[in-house]
């Protein structure tokens, strides 16, 4: 009997009001001995990253990132979706299976199964959701120094209450979901958008994310992992 070659995919970041969605798709081998897999959300942070170490090291990994400007572009359901087909794009296997966490991805080229909590009861699915979550939680670590009175690399871009305490004083950033609601009620007015120090400060933070982009880019390409 041929064991099949399974592919499990799952996304992190569909609830925050700042950053990007990340999707991961991961072929992780049958015959693995990888102990503690399960829903990333459900693992401390020490032993995520303790995991994703272990799986990248002997699984195909592909990685999907769809920006903030997209999601509000196309909805944050659709960003998913397509953050979910990039990562599946990546992979240079082409797996007899593939599984994804709640509901499959719309897709002629794409033949997957949708496992309702797939995070909590399929391997493959437990680590893609494993890698997906640590590498927007570093991305988000990054872009901390950037956004400092907003916590990021505490929340996550999630609204907490700190993180809603600022958007309310400070206003939304360029990183932050437009197309949410708590965001598009805390826009920076017109007064704000022409004054010089803002444009000065606005151009400052975008060099300073494609520094982050760039870095990224570096880690995930030093452990091997397609992006």
């Amino acid at each position: 009997m041929i064991n099949k070659i399974i592919c499990g995919i799952d996304e992190v970041g569909r609830g925050p009001l700042a950053g990007p969605v990340v999707s991961a798709a991961v072929i992780l081998p049958l015959d693995h001995n990888i102990q503690g897999l399960a829903d990333s959300k459900k693992i401390s942070p020490k032993k995520r990253e303790a995991l994703f170490e272990d799986i990248i090291a002997i699984s195909e990994i592909g990685v999907g990132i769809v920006s903030r400007k997209e999601i509000d572009r196309i909805n944050i359901l659709q960003a998913t979706y397509l953050s979910m087909k990039k990562a599946f794009c990546k992979l240079k296997t082409k797996p007899d299976k593939v599984l994804v966490d709640g509901f499959a991805i719309p897709s002629k080229s794409i033949k997957n199964e949708g496992i309702i909590k797939g995070d909590e009861k399929i391997e493959t699915i437990s680590a893609a959701s494993i890698v997906a979550k640590v590498i927007r939680d570093k991305l988000m670590k990054l872009v901390d120094p950037i956004f400092p009175q907003f916590e990021f690399c505490k929340n996550k871009g999630y609204g907490t209450k700190v993180h809603m305490e600022a958007l309310f004083r400070y206003k939304a950033t360029i990183i932050h979901r437009r197309s949410f609601s708590p965001v598009d009620e805390n826009l920076p007015d017109e007064l704000l958008l022409r004054s010089l120090s803002y444009k000065k400060s606005l151009k400052k933070q975008n060099k300073m994310l494609v520094e982050v982009n760039k870095e990224i880019k570096n880690w995930l390409s030093l452990k091997n992992v397609i992006y």
